[in-house]
């Protein structure tokens, strides 16, 4: 009875078509959005922060990105982890070309090089499509990760080939390198993906969102209703590439501090994609329920068998996490293949009617 719409009048089109139409979404959210900025920075600890919250809403940004993709474009891709590697590197460059720059302006430019690259290697989504493109996007994974170990010119000619971070300032507040606290990169975190994330839900829900849904629905028959392959194709691998793009500048100077290609090989584009078939494919609130599943159950499958005096092996704790995520994607893909979000949707559907078995 807590969760219903009765008496919740709509009035004009504008609050019909809302994202969230329902009084009690938007004060659920509202509440997500307290705890994330004000709960969660003042009670929790360093490592919290800087080894959870952070990668999980970078991971998440990366699966939005994906997702814009591979669930609302329907066009499979594999090279999430290079893309994220071009964003990464353009903005190390740029911060070395333009060093008085905000650090913030980088961050977000360098998602416009990742997108430049995810066209060129989108064109061939106008010829083909399913296995095949998967295939191409992997070879654009490999190119890419080559590009990146011999192009000396993008770590800066470092003889460890790698990209360090220097420590940037905002307003005199210290927010990359050595120096800068863990809370504050959250905020900057947390501030970017909230953005990215508003940015993402309106361009679905408007005119070229749609475009993706027919392309991925039947592709000829969108054509055949106007809809041109060739821009609706490009600009979803644009948008995508955009947002792993950012997420790589992102997991680079706001978490890691330092990185290598390894930080960007074939398994962080399988870890995405584990996160957007478990979160829901064609969902938002699946991104991060998926990044929350695949990113934190490590770390809790390492905690828990402490608490109950158990001590297991960090190899161990591996295979059970392999073993666990491999089976939740076989029970997903067969029960429900919307993943986690759908399950969500389902919840709120009975919660609308409860207590009783029909509304």
């Amino acid at each position: 009875m807590f969760y219903r719409e009765a008496g919740q009048f709509k009035t004009n089109y504008k609050a019909d078509q809302a994202i969230f139409p329902i009084l009690q979404d938007r004060i659920g959210l509202g509440i997500i959005l307290l705890i994330a900025a004000i709960v969660l920075p003042l009670f929790g600890n360093d490592f919290f922060l800087n080894s959870i919250m952070i990668p999980f809403l970078i991971f998440s940004l990366a699966a939005i990105g994906l997702n814009i993709l591979t669930g609302y474009c329907g066009q499979l891709s594999l090279g999430t982890g290079a893309f994220m590697g071009v964003g990464a590197y353009s903005c190390y460059k740029l911060v070395t070309i333009f060093p008085d720059v905000n650090i913030l302006i980088h961050v977000l430019l360098s998602g416009f090089f990742a997108a430049a690259v995810g066209c060129v290697f989108g064109l061939p989504s106008l010829r083909i499509k399913g296995l095949y493109l998967a295939i191409t996007t992997l070879a654009a994974q490999f190119f890419l990760e080559w590009a990146f170990i011999r192009t000396a010119w993008l770590y800066n000619y470092n003889d460890s080939g790698a990209i360090e971070v220097p420590t940037k300032t905002f307003f005199g507040l210290a927010v990359t390198g050595a120096s800068a606290s863990p809370t504050t990169r959250y905020f900057v975190v947390l501030a970017i993906v909230v953005v990215l994330t508003w940015v993402a839900s309106n361009v679905i829900r408007g005119r070229i969102g749609r475009s993706w849904m027919m392309i991925r629905d039947m592709d000829i028959a969108a054509e055949l209703m106007g809809i041109k392959p060739f821009n609706a194709k490009l600009s979803a691998f644009a948008m995508s590439s955009y947002y792993c793009g950012v997420a790589g500048a992102l997991m680079v100077f706001m978490w890691l501090g330092a990185a290598e290609v390894e930080s960007f090989n074939i398994n962080v584009s399988f870890q995405i994609l584990f996160m957007v078939i478990i979160g829901g494919m064609g969902s938002l609130i699946g991104c991060f329920m998926g990044a929350a599943l695949i990113f934190i159950l490590p770390i809790t499958i390492r905690a828990a068998p402490e608490l109950f005096g158990l001590n297991i092996g960090a190899a161990t704790a591996e295979h059970i996490t392999q073993l666990i995520i491999g089976s939740l994607i076989i029970l997903f893909l067969i029960v429900e293949p919307h993943g986690l979000a759908r399950l969500w949707q389902i919840a709120k559907e009975k919660l609308r009617n409860w207590p009783f078995p029909y509304g």
